[in-house]
């Protein structure tokens, strides 16, 4: 049974406004599901090497069908995107085409951007609401609206936050045993390190180099990590890796959608506060990076540090999925005073929100102050509007305290 997804709307949309949507993000995480949802034919490029064979001789062969025509991984044939770019041109119809892939080729000469004719939609991992495991009372969208319910009780335990970081938002593992989630998702790790990575004529690599950095990434989720520090802890028993060969394994991993960069906000603020933040980076689940370092849930509960921070990578992820609904994006903002917000939502009408991430309920109050802080920092210095200011915790409560900030449980967050 097909559960809804975020990007449901958004593709239905697309469809009926351009010739192309292309679906992108992480192997595994329901992008072809989805596009069959929408398609009335499919060609799937990664079961038949026959047909990959065609499609890099002549991508026209592949492209007749009842439309929309769904092409699955498109990046094994790239000749392709041309192709389908021009068949829209010539057919002048909306919904001609849904290409999915979880590898993006890199931007050659010859390959057109395909303004005009393509929407991309970034598909990240299933969210706790997705899901069906969460109590959605607060709607994300209402936050902005100034629409979303003020109060709401019940919702996951601790117990259960730690399980979901543990399962992620993987569709195919929603129903299976823990011990089948982590041979899958150490399975996972393998695959990228030795296969996913490596895309063909690109570059060369050692795979237990590229395990390494991934496990480094791990235990560094969350945090602000300069690359120098990544080669050091790449070394795998050698010397460092080269800074130049971390940028490139850096840069593979974002094109095969598993690193995620949460960058630093930029506040065009007209004071003398001094930016200094570097992106935080994230895994694009937390149950990848728990698999790669091997962690049990035992450890993870006995560690509350190492739980706030792999807390707050699955707190990003929900955000990343329900700003992009908004056409927004995820920040976190440092300046050289020492103020720290763990994310910012911007949106494209410059509304923001300022968002702190605390398990711990006696953590709420320093966080309140920091949020408060940034909006008076910024008030009559940026053209930017702020929507709401709330702590994100893992507790069962949703509340507006008396300085207006919002206390909200992650639990309760929903589109």
């Amino acid at each position: 049974m097909y559960l809804p997804r975020s990007v449901d709307s958004i593709l239905s949309d697309a469809l009926g406004t351009v010739g192309g949507v292309l679906i992108e993000g992480p192997r595994f995480c329901g992008k072809t599901t989805t596009a069959k949802q929408y398609a009335k034919s499919a060609i799937e490029l990664d079961k038949e090497a026959g047909l990959r064979t065609i499609a890099k001789t002549d991508p026209t062969l592949i492209l007749p069908g009842e439309t929309p025509r769904m092409i699955d991984e498109w990046q094994l044939a790239p000749s392709i995107w041309n192709a389908v770019r021009h068949e829209i041109d010539d057919r002048k119809k909306t919904g001609q085409f849904i290409l999915t892939g979880s590898a993006a080729p890199r931007d050659d000469v010859t390959r057109h951007s395909g303004a005009g004719r393509f929407v991309r939609i970034n598909m990240e991992t299933m969210t706790l609401s997705e899901k069906g495991v969460s109590n959605p009372e607060i709607s994300f969208s209402g936050l902005f609206e100034g629409t979303a319910k003020e109060n709401a009780a019940g919702g996951p335990s601790v117990s259960d936050y730690i399980d979901f970081l543990f399962k992620g938002g993987w569709p195919a593992l929603l129903n299976s045993t823990d011990k089948g989630v982590r041979m899958v998702l150490e399975n996972y790790v393998d695959e990228i390190s030795r296969v996913d990575i490596n895309i063909p004529g690109e570059m060369t690599h050692d795979p237990k180099r590229v395990e390494a950095l991934i496990r480094s990434l791990a235990r560094n989720t969350a945090n602000e990590f300069p690359n120098s520090k990544l080669a050091i802890e790449a070394a795998e028993g050698g010397g460092p890796l080269a800074e130049q060969t971390v940028r490139n394994y850096l840069d593979a991993l974002r094109r095969i959608h598993i690193l995620k960069d949460q960058p630093g906000w930029n506040t065009h603020l007209r004071s003398r506060v001094r930016l200094i933040s570097n992106p935080k980076r994230h895994l694009a689940d937390p149950s990848i990076a728990l698999a790669a370092i091997g962690a049990s849930k035992e450890e993870l509960s006995r560690d509350g540090n190492t739980l706030g921070f792999f807390f707050e990578s699955l707190v990003t992820h929900e955000l990343r999925v329900y700003a992009k609904m908004l056409g927004g994006d995820v920040f976190h903002y440092r300046d050289s005073s020492g103020l720290e917000i763990d994310a910012i939502v911007e949106l494209r009408n410059s509304k923001w929100a300022g968002i702190e991430v605390k398990m711990p309920e006696d953590a709420i109050d320093v966080a309140a102050v920091n949020l408060l802080s940034l909006k008076e920092k910024l008030a009559d210095k940026s053209r930017k509007d702020c929507a709401f200011l709330a702590v994100i915790t893992s507790g069962k409560a949703s509340y507006i305290r008396p300085d207006g900030v919002r206390v909200i449980s992650l639990g309760h967050i929903c589109e």
